[in-house]
């Protein structure tokens, strides 16, 4: 099988603890690329100054586009785009380059969408064809994200972007095949097979795939979608959807949720009401498959689906007319795979509607983003949360699961976004809860900035910690051994280490498409030499567990983890 390697060493950590930035006007920039002075660390709050509860850094002022959707693939690259039909954005697209399409102008020269270099700090940007807007994507098997949907002219549109190796030409593709039915607002997942599944979207009470199958019908109507459907506000949209290791499709929306056999379109398993407010947008909570720790033969681990946040039920009729009602403080657990299954609560440290949450190396669910009053929507929410919170989901004492990090000087409300980078960093951005690009005269203006947090494991205080060089060593195949070498700065008890994988998410909406993170059965630990160490472990045993793809393997000795590792399943 086909893998791709990346070592790199943290021992020194001067990226991490002095990466690049800029200064970003909002003049447009007719560049190919930009070029950024390093950030002085004396430019930090204060707040700041305890690593060991996180660290922020201002990646950019401007990017010259409010990051509405985010995927990083396996070249390092992270696609980030906005929506097209506002007018133009504050980044140029390079001379000769114009849209004639645009809704909101004639002509439209600027860009829509970049392509962020997370070595370099560095990005260029990219032309998109239709509108984007709030629309779904995936990356298939083969790293190429299919990205699909949106509004008006792009309501039906499929697009391809595909790592390449001219950096300097690669952009967005368009597909002259539309999909069957509108998608706005849907959601987006890679199945055992590589298709990929597009599910709901605004009156859109179905399911299709890509690439379609001629032997069968084109979409399936889902009763589920359309029974989940609020009067006036919906509160279904963007699903919460999984894979399974049956190969069902697990789907969330609203406080209901199933799991679907979309091979013969029924629903074969219906779970109890999660308690208290609505989840999906506009309500917007957000979710997570927690962590599957695999056990080389067991074709069935445990899967434990976590939901956090949202609204109460008329929260978004309330915020048109400047009323904010308290957004909810509850995440709910449910193990999925259990005979009878039950949402167990816990209270986050605050409310919290439009939050990110996603899976880090450690095992461990970062919150970030979000307003603790309203809803998703223009100017709907008020009181942004600024503090990220890290949530342990093995600490088997309830009351200790939660911790209040380090918060942001930027308020991350509607329209914003978060990945995980392969260094382990959290990448953060957006922020447009206007129609337009509005700067000037607002609560809380259109953000064009870019930053990254530190999680606590990347405090320098764990270097000595930290696994360094790491490689593969032979192929990577569905259920066989493979093995990871790598160091470390001094000799180390190796007792507390863990391998995990994680296939990298398309963001947007509060919802990380496509996100799992898998523990893998260690086999072997050897030491090789004073500070080398090899391990071996199983590759996870089927496609329902692992969609085929790219995912990065990270090794994470005593709490810490070192930089990921590509590899390739198929």
């Amino acid at each position: 099988m086909a893998f791709n390697i990346v070592s790199f060493t943290f021992i020194f950590g001067l990226f991490l603890l002095f990466p690049l930035s800029c200064n970003s006007s909002n003049k447009h920039d007719t560049s190919q690329k930009s070029y950024h002075r390093q950030h002085s660390s004396s430019s930090f709050d204060q707040k700041n100054s305890d690593h060991t509860k996180g660290k922020w850094i201002l990646l950019h002022k401007s990017i010259g586009i409010s990051a509405m959707h985010m995927q990083l693939l396996h070249n390092n690259k992270v696609v980030i785009f906005d929506r097209t039909d506002f007018g133009s954005s504050n980044l140029s697209l390079p001379r000769g380059k114009c849209r004639y399409n645009d809704e909101a102008i004639k002509v439209d020269c600027t860009a829509h969408s970049i392509l962020y270099n997370v070595a370099t700090n560095t990005y260029r940007p990219l032309m998109v064809q239709t509108d984007v807007w709030c629309s779904s994507g995936a990356v298939n098997s083969n790293g190429t994200l299919i990205q699909t949907g949106g509004y008006h002219d792009g309501e039906r549109k499929i697009r391809l972007f595909s790592p390449c190796n001219d950096e300097e030409t690669c952009d967005w593709t368009e597909l002259q095949q539309n999909l069957t039915v509108r998608r706005w607002y849907s959601t987006d997942h890679i199945l055992p097979d590589g298709r990929i599944m597009i599910i709901g979207g605004r009156n859109a009470y179905s399911y299709e795939f890509f690439p379609q199958n001629s032997n069968t019908n084109y979409v399936f109507h889902l009763p589920f979608l359309k029974e989940t459907t609020d009067p006036k506000e919906e509160n279904n949209l963007y699903p919460f959807l999984y894979l399974l290791p049956d190969g069902n499709v697990y789907i969330f929306a609203n406080q209901r949720s199933i799991v679907l056999d979309y091979t013969k379109n029924r629903v074969v398993r219906e779970f109890p009401v999660i308690p208290g407010e609505k989840r999906s947008y506009p309500a917007t909570g957000s979710s997570v498959m927690l962590p599957m720790k695999l056990v080389a033969g067991d074709f069935s681990p445990v899967v434990e689906v976590m939901v956090c946040g949202g609204a109460n039920g008329g929260a978004f009729l309330q915020a048109a007319v400047g009323g904010f009602m308290p957004a909810s403080r509850t995440c709910g657990r449910i193990k999925i795979t259990d005979p009878d299954p039950k949402w167990v609560m816990e209270d986050m440290p605050s409310g919290r509607v439009m939050l990110d949450m996603l899976l880090l190396p450690t095992g461990d669910v970062i919150l970030l983003n979000g307003a603790s009053k309203g809803t998703a929507g223009w100017e709907s929410a008020i009181d942004p949360v600024l503090n990220p919170v890290l949530y342990e989901p093995g600490q088997p004492d309830a009351n200790k699961r939660f911790s209040v990090l380090n918060p942001t000087s930027i308020p991350r409300m509607y329209h914003s976004s978060a990945t995980l980078l392969p260094d382990g960093r959290i990448l953060v951005g957006g922020s447009n809860p206007h129609i337009r690009y509005n700067f000037t005269g607002v609560k809380y203006p259109t953000e064009l900035s870019l930053e990254a947090f530190m999680p606590p494991y990347l405090s320098p205080h764990h270097s000595h910690l930290r696994p360094s060089n790491a490689t593969v060593k032979g192929p990577v195949s569905y259920g066989q051994k493979f093995s990871v070498t790598f160091t470390l700065g001094v000799s180390q008890d190796m007792k507390e280490v863990m391998v995990t994988m994680i296939a990298p998410s398309f963001t947007t909406h509060s919802f990380a498409m496509n996100q799992r993170l898998l523990i893998l059965d260690i086999v072997e630990i050897q030491q090789l030499s004073s500070f080398t160490q090899k391990i071996t472990v199983y590759a996870p045993p089927s496609r329902n567990i692992a969609p085929p793809g790219y995912y990065m393997v990270f090794m994470v000795h005593k709490g810490v983890p070192g930089h990921s590792i590509w590899v390739k399943m198929q």
